[in-house]
């Protein structure tokens, strides 16, 4: 799609405020989302940001584990003294958390001349949001001259805007059913999607338990050295502790990351095995150690204490939105159960295109009362479908409110003494009831 459309009104000055480019950005092509490299591609190269970057360029793709690896890798890099760009979505609350340099997001006067310069050279090339972030983000990290860039892929791989520009190393995490509406309907064809940011003769690494024929017959037809758990790489858990063995070293007695659920070990493992092929950029052990202990994600497990009028309440929240995640989900909160008595409360909003059956299955085991609420905007979902598949499943105990706002304020009537509360079902509902839980927390 090459057409010019027309637009309502001109772009803001590049001095405008943040919010009101936001504004005009999401005005700017008629499709939420557009996956394809055509329309990014020229615009790339207008302004030049095809040609090699002078750091190393780390794509991450994957269906969950992508933000999580990128938070590892950006922490370890960072405690080894490098350089580091960090480009991830969703944000959570501010919009230039999406842009990172050293773990600092950019200043939104940063953002808006990296706006006004893409609209300039887009010479009426349609864009969507989300490209116009990543070619700020590649923008702003080609004049930061960075040692390395973590690019996240934002869906699939192969058509991603992230995938305009190519990556020295590919990192992909798991691969399970998500957007099947845009990648495929079954794992294989979304793992050839994933696998589309591998480059001729570039190393990846799959952190996944399970790696996708797919990716192998990728790797093995661009000449990838591919670079596997269970095979080029190994974990052993221990009591108080984890080991990870690579081709050429092994660390021992490493901590358990601080982001929760045992999952997070094998987002550390594939990490590792990244950090391993650095050429001259290693990452000293006690930086590994550091980076585990140390790294944060917001919106991953992200545990609150928020005082109501009948006591303490733990808040947990996750931004699973599939049944992967709710997977991930469930196990870690088995792992961390409530205080002794207590119950585990959930609320729930999910967008239109998500498994609702898939998503709440996982947790029935955890979950003793439920709130579903609706979610706003082009793909927010009213909650009703999420109340069915819990009504599939003979769940009973089932409040519904219009907005995510509302269902906060309900949930928090409902805990008793012990109770606990998680919150998940899309980055929406997390940013909604993140920014009142942190106002609120003790």
């Amino acid at each position: 799609m090459n057409a010019s459309i027309p637009l309502a009104d001109a772009a803001p000055a590049a001095q405008a405020p943040l919010s009101d480019w936001l504004h005009w950005l999401e005005a700017q092509h008629p499709r939420t989302i557009e996956l394809g490299l055509e329309r990014v591609g020229q615009v790339a190269d207008r302004l030049g940001l095809r040609q090699p970057f002078s750091g190393t360029i780390i794509s991450i793709a994957g269906t969950n584990g992508k933000g999580s690896s990128v938070a590892l890798l950006q922490a370890a890099l960072q405690a080894a003294g490098l350089s580091v760009g960090a480009y991830t979505s969703p944000h959570l609350e501010h919009y230039a958390e999406r842009i990172r340099i050293d773990g600092q997001p950019v200043s939104e006067a940063a953002l808006t001349d990296a706006f006004a310069r893409i609209e300039s050279a887009r010479q009426g090339t349609p864009l969507t949001y989300f490209e116009f972030g990543t070619l700020a983000a590649l923008l702003i990290f080609r004049e930061s001259v960075l040692d390395v860039l973590l690019l996240e892929v934002g869906m699939g791989g192969r058509l991603d805007a992230v995938n305009c520009v190519d990556a020295d190393i590919a990192l992909i995490t798991n691969i399970a059913l998500d957007h099947q509406e845009w990648l495929g309907e079954d794992i294989e064809t979304i793992a050839g999607e994933k696998a589309g940011i591998l480059r001729v003769g570039r190393p990846v690494v799959f952190s996944g338990a399970h790696c996708p024929g797919a990716i192998v017959e990728e790797a093995r037809r661009l000449g990838c050295p591919l670079y596997r758990r269970g095979e080029a790489f190994n974990v052993r858990i221990e009591t108080d502790g984890w080991s990870w063995h690579g081709p050429h070293a092994s660390l021992e007695n490493l901590p358990h990351p601080a982001l929760a659920g045992t999952h997070q070990i094998d987002n550390a493992a594939g990490v590792l095995m990244v950090l391993s092929l650095l050429e001259g950029r290693g990452v000293p052990r006690e930086g590994v150690r550091q980076a585990l202990t140390q790294v944060r994600h917001p919106g991953r497990f992200e545990r609150f204490v928020v005082n109501t009028g009948d006591g303490a309440h733990e808040i947990i929240l996750d931004v699973a939105h599939n049944p992967d995640g709710a997977r991930a989900l469930a196990e870690t909160l088995a792992q961390h159960p409530p205080r002794s008595g207590g119950r585990t409360l959930a609320l729930c909003a999910v967008l239109t295109d998500k498994d609702a059956d898939g998503l709440v299955e996982p947790l029935l085991t955890q979950v003793a009362q439920w709130v579903v609420c609706g979610l706003s905007g082009p793909r927010g979902d009213e909650g009703q479908r999420v109340q069915d598949a819990l009504l599939r499943q003979g769940v009973t105990q089932i409040a519904h409110e219009a907005r995510v706002e509302d269902g906060y304020n309900r949930a928090l009537t409902l805990l008793g003494p012990d109770d606990r509360l998680v919150v998940f079902g899309s980055f929406l509902t997390v940013a909604e009831v993140r920014k009142r839980v942190i106002s609120h927390a003790g």
